[in-house]
Formats: C-alpha cells, structure tokens, sequence
C-alpha cells in the first residue's frame, strides 16, 4: 500500500454533531498530530479533545483490519472470501429451518457516523428483507422520533433551537460540555451559550448534576430525574394562566392548543413542587422569562428522551416552543435546509396513510412496535427464550449492546445461545467476542466523509467533504460488506454475489423513487437520464445523488450554477448557505397539514404522570447516567492519550449523602438496583443533587475475549446492569435508564 505523502491534510472529524474541522499531520505515513481547521466554514477552529485522537484509532493496534473467523471457540484471521463463505454457511441452516424472521439486527450509533454505513444500510434492511430490527435509537432518541412524526408529521424532522440567535435559552437534559449538541449540530456549542450571555440573554440548565455545562450558564436549576415532564407542564400551566400564550406567526397553523391547555390544568407550580423539588416561584419565573424574551427556544436531549416519561417531556419542548410562537422563527426552533438530503427525509411508504403504532408485539414479553421497533432490552430474552419465533441468528453492525443496552448483562449471557452471530466492526469488543464472523469497515481515515444524517439538524444551511487520507487497498467499503450479507440472506452463494450490480440496482431504484416523488427536483425526469449522469457505483455515487437534488444543487444540468460533488471537492473547508429561515410548510407533512399539538396518543399517557403527583416522593436514591468530554460511548475508552488522569468510572454523590451512608471519596460502595448489583468507588461532589447518584455510561471492559488492550487496564463497571430492561418510557418503548430507583451501602 502506497503510504501518504508527509503533509498537512483537511479533514472533518466524524465523532459528533460538531462535525468540527481538522488539520492532520502525517509524517513518515502515520498521523503525527491534528489540530483544528481555522479556515473550516463550519466550525472555525473549533475543537475538543477527542477529535485530536482519530489517528490514534486509526493506528491502534487492536484495531481489526482482517477479518475473524471462529473456530474451536477461538478467532482465526481469514480471507474476505473464506469470511463470506463461513457467514453463508452459518445463516443457510437458519434460514431453511426458520426463515427470515430467526435472524435479527442491531444497528449502533456509530452508523450515523459512518460515511459507507450511514449510506447503505437503508440498501442493507430493504435488500435483506429483515423484519426484526433493534437499534441504539430505542435507548437515545425514540420519544422525539414519535413525536416529530405526530406533531409534524416525519419521525426525522426535528426543530433545531438556533442558539446563534435566540435571547433566551431554556435547556433540560443534555450536557454539550460533555457531548457538544445532540439532535443539534454546532459547532463550539458552550460558545454559543457564552455568547447569548454575553449579548444580554439568559440560559437555564435544568439537571439533576450541575454539569460543566452549568458553568456557561445563566441559572441552574436541579430536578428530580423523571419529572422534566411535569415541570413542563407547569410551566404550560403558567402561560395559560396568566394569558401569555402568543403563538404569533404560527396563527392559524396549529391544532390542539385547547387541548395542551386541558392537559396542563392539573399541574400548577405548587402541584408539582414536592415532585420536581423545584420551587414553584421558580417554574412560574422562568415561564414568565420564556415568554417575555425577544427571541426564546427550549432544548431537550437525551436526559428526556431515556427516562420514565420521555414522550411527555420531548413533546412538551415542542409545545412551548409553539406556545410562545418560537417555532419556525429565527432565534428559536426551525429546521434546516442542508446541502445534502438525508435518507430519513425520503417518505416512508409504511406510514402513507398516517402513523399507525402497536401493530405488533414482540413474542416473549408482548412490548408493542413503536415506529418498527420494541425496545433493544427485548433482544435478550428473544435469544434465550426457545419457542417458534426465537432469534437464532444475529448481525450486528457498529455497536456494543453488550455494555450499552439495558439489562447488559442479560444480553451478554444471551449472545452465546445464538446458533450464528456476524459482526460488522473494527473492534473485538465486550459484544463482537461473540461473534463468529467479525467483518471489520475502514478507519475513519480511510474512507471520504460527509456526514448524511447530521446536517439534518444543523445550525447553519451547510456541508463539508473531505476525501479519503489512507488507502485501504484491496479491503471493501462497509457498504459492500452489507450488500454481500444482504445477499447471503437472500440465499445467495459469496462467490456469485456482484455488489457492483446490486449497488446499481439500489442506486437506480433510489432514482426512480426520487423522479416519481412529489416536490422531489428532479420529479417526471426519465430516471436513466440521470443514471447516466451518475458515476461508478458506491458511497460517493450516492452523495452526489444527495447534493444535486437536494436544495442548493444542480439537479442534473437543469440549475448549471448548482452545487454537485465535484463542486465540494473544490471547498475542502465546507461550503456555507447561510442561516436557517422558517421552513414549517415546506416540513411539514401531517394529514391536516397543521401542527399537531395535541397528538390523542401522547395525551393517553397523562394519567400516568398525573397519577404521580398524589404520591409520596420515593424514598433512598435514584440513578442517572453521565459522559465526559473525553469520552464517546465505549469505543473511546482503548485510546492511550483519553485514558490518563484519575478514574473515571465513579459513583458520584452529594456529601450529605455519603456521610449520612458512611462512605469516603475514594472508597468503594455498592449500588443495588430491582436487577443488579455492582461495587464501584464513590466520588463526593456537590455537584449532585441530594437523593441521586450518578454513573458513567460505556465502561465494563473486563470481559475475556475481547481485545482491548487500553480498555480492560481501566475496565470500570457496567452501570446498564443496574437498569431493568422493562423500565420504559410507556408511549415510545425507549428505555429508562435515567431515575433508576437504587439502594446503595458500603461496599
């Protein structure tokens, strides 16, 4: 293989929404060091510790390049042929006994983040015809996907709050010191905030820790984790109340909004004071802030998202968004218009006639679908429970649910009663062990970048290609390892299998999607005028696609001025749109063509919550989980220069707290909870709230068989071993892992 030539190279550093730019120095073909990009458009020199290791990931020695076969219960290193012809023998007695429906896939979070995978897996699930489909989304984000798909009628569309310009800044659960945005792309996201402050505004951090986020902050305001919901709607509550309601711009483009007013009579300030521990002076204070500021947006991410009433809390910022006619108005929630369209933006033709949810249940444990998946902590006992129906095989595709689902340890007992189990990843990790074929992708470094998914959420109309640094050689792209698994389980031998020409037949399937699709701009085009048009099959064919039809393109020489992707080629520092403009009648795609603010279906779960403010405040402690700014997920933990410094992997807690326990900084504690029961050492901060503890999420490397070196000398524990996997948000299925009741003693 042709090594780099010594130099400085631009490139965009794929770990978060960020999406910051970076210069990488390579000298004698290895990656000497990375600083940020000034002149990128986009993040303008912006960067965090993590994007300063990518070529410590790509040269890890631990890093598979080869792929792994099992055999006598021990991995050897195999051809890509003899790879794909162990997967075929593997998944053959499977599928003739049992069909599609024994085989299962997990889909992780790195996949967004992939610019092969985040391209192909839509080939991947329609080629492969799979029914059973798990994914990390049903522990991140599945209550705003259902509630972006009720209230505006796409699971996709998702309002981003425009920090750049907005006053006032009310967030809950999410801690950008540690992740920078989510479900919001920006760069230097704590800059933003500093910015707003520094311009006369105010931002509210609502947690239940004091984060480092709480440092770039106007006020923080503690809360007990799972109440975001009723605080919400107390401060609904207030601006009816008090006739502060103004929906502005948005007159007579909402339905519901008698409804949310109903809805929100039961839970004044004062009613939910002993369940938030928030005062009620405060809540109607900051609803009085909210609705007098010029330019206001409320922001929650994934502190709502995975707790008891995630539904409630994800859409009720929403509803106070349009309650005080921030929707669709610069400075407070708008969606943006990227250079490139997403494939979660094409219609789905399972909900043409409307969102439809429950309409099947899983076999074990009867969990309801919620937009085509039941919870990821379901995956487990539909391993290990016998019985027609039961899952035999498994595909896992970026991810380790081994450590980061719900009832972990349950899962990694599961894993072994598989008959087959393949993986696509670059790592041997604590879930990929388990495997009998490991496929591994490229680096980061190996293969171009645009993000596809991220932009979709962006504070700026925006994107940014970077080209491949090293070569891979001979080694295939992710998206061919999915089409050949596709394939395989479609019964096809490997050596017959031509991914060049089932790319071409997705590839010219997406074309005609797009020349039939209404509003689409290159709608009634002769759909082989446009593959002509088109280069050599792969990823980057796909992008180009993505760019000319999308907003700003060229739509295949009807716009000559048009951007296409040779054209981002030549900006290796991002081309930049402009700023975001009210969009809500291009979005929105609901039967009535309005917001629906009060979707039956959300409103169902009301009592349940209600239900809450009668009862006494739980006794002992309850746990939520954390990240840190040198972390991301599990996969970060086997770098040399993010693993230094004092332990991580500590149970903090509020001083009164541990002295009334009799537990020491430094000492160990165990933590119980209905499921589990780990001994990890406790760290003493009043950065905590009183009454709840804190774990990180991702640790737990000290599973035999998996091959990291870095990882299992600073294993940590699994803190998803304490959550139970049927504690769940009620409407979405997602998983609670946040406000977990625990008790908690000397170690």
């Amino acid at each position: 293989m042709p090594e780099v030539a010594d130099g400085t190279y631009t490139r965009t550093c794929p770990l978060c929404e960020a999406m910051c730019g970076l210069r990488v120095q390579v000298g004698n073909g290895r990656v000497t060091k990375i600083r940020p990009n000034p002149d990128d458009v986009w993040s303008k020199g912006y960067i965090c510790p993590k994007g300063t290791v990518l070529g410590e990931l790509h040269h890890d020695p631990d890093r598979i390049r080869t792929p792994l076969v099992k055999e006598n219960g021990a991995f050897r290193e195999a051809t890509w042929d003899e790879a794909f012809e162990s997967c075929a023998a593997g998944l053959a007695p499977i599928l003739e006994q049992d069909g599609i429906e024994a085989v299962a896939t997990y889909i992780g979070n790195p996949v967004a983040h992939n610019f092969a995978l985040s391209r192909y897996i839509p080939a991947f699930i329609a080629m492969s015809r799979l029914h059973s489909i798990y994914s990390a989304g049903t522990v991140d984000q599945w209550p705003k996907n259902l509630t972006c798909a009720l209230m505006f009628g796409g699971m996709w569309s998702i309002p981003t709050p425009d920090i750049a310009r907005t006053d006032y800044l009310l967030v809950l659960g999410a801690n950008p010191h540690a992740s920078q945005g989510s479900l919001l792309a920006a760069p230097n996201v704590l800059g933003h905030f500093d910015a707003i402050r520094q311009r006369g505004g105010r931002v509210v951090v609502v947690d239940p820790r004091r984060t480092g986020t709480c440092r770039h902050a106007s006020e923080w305001v503690p809360i007990r984790p799972g109440s975001d919901a009723a605080l919400l709607l107390a401060i609904c509550h207030v601006l009816f109340d008090e006739s502060r309601v103004h929906l502005r711009a948005l007159e007579g483009k909402v339905l519901g909004v008698e409804a949310v007013r109903d809805a929100c009579q039961a839970f004044a300030p004062e009613a939910v004071e002993a369940l938030t521990r928030v005062e009620a002076s405060t809540i109607r204070r900051i609803a009085r802030e909210l609705s007098s500021a010029d330019r206001a947006a409320v922001y929650g991410r994934i502190g709502l998202c995975n707790q008891e009433f995630g539904t409630l809390a994800t859409w009720l910022v929403d509803v106070l968004n349009v309650l005080t006619g921030n929707l669709d108005r610069e400075g407070g929630a708008l969606w943006s218009n990227p250079i490139a369209w997403s494939f979660v933006q094409l219609p789905n033709p399972e909900f043409a006639d409307g969102f439809a949810f429950h309409r099947w249940k899983s076999r074990v444990r009867g969990a309801p679908e919620v937009l085509g998946q039941v919870p990821v902590s379901c995956l487990a006992e539909e391993i290990a429970t016998p019985g027609k129906g039961r899952v035999r095989g498994l595909i896992t595709v970026a991810g380790n649910p081994a450590l980061s689902a719900p009832g972990a340890d349950r899962l990694d007992e599961a894993l072994p009663q598989l008959d087959f189990m393949i993986s696509v990843d670059n790592w041997l990790n604590e879930t990929t062990r388990h495997a009998d074929v490991l496929l591994p992708g490229l680096s980061s470094m190996e293969q171009p970048h645009y993000d596809e998914l991220l932009w979709s959420w962006a504070i700026r109309n925006a994107g940014k290609y970077t080209p491949a640094l090293f070569d891979p050689g001979e080694r295939p792209h992710e998206g061919q390892i999915l089409l050949s698994l596709a394939a395989i389980l479609q019964g096809a031998r490997p050596a017959a299998i031509d991914t060049d020409a089932l790319d071409q037949l997705f590839f010219a399937g997406l074309v005609a999607g797009l020349t039939q699709m209404p509003g689409s701009r290159i709608e009634g085009r002769d759909p082989a005028e446009i593959i002509s048009q088109c280069g050599a099959p792969g990823p980057e064919r796909i992008l180009d696609l993505q760019i000319r039809t999308g907003p700003w393109g060229d739509r295949f020489g009807r716009d000559p001025d048009g951007l296409r992707l040779e054209e981002m080629k030549r900006h290796p520092n991002g081309i930049d749109k402009g700023a975001l403009g009210p969009r809500l009648d291009e979005v929105l795609k609901t039967q009535s063509g309005k917001v629906e603010l009060a979707p039956p279906y959300i409103l169902r779960d009301l009592p349940r919550l209600r239900a809450r403010l009668t009862q006494a405040p739980p006794h002992g402690f309850v746990l939520v989980s954390r990240r840190h700014v040198r972390s991301n997920n599990s996969w970060m933990h086997n770098v040399p220069s993010l693993m230094t410094g004092k332990d991580r992997c500590t149970l903090l807690m509020h001083p009164e707290d541990a002295s009334a326990l009799g537990l020491e900084d430094g000492k160990a504690a165990r933590i119980r909870s209905s499921v589990g029961s780990l001994v990890v050492p406790v760290e003493i901060s009043d950065e905590m709230m009183s009454g709840v503890v804190s774990l990180p999420h991702g640790w737990g490397h000290d599973r035999a068989g998996a091959r990291l070196g870095v990882a299992s000398e600073r294993p940590g524990v699994c803190n998803n071993v304490l959550a139970p996997g049927t504690f769940i948000d009620v409407p979405s299925g997602n998983a609670a892992v946040n406000g977990i009741p625990v008790e908690i003693g000397p170690g």
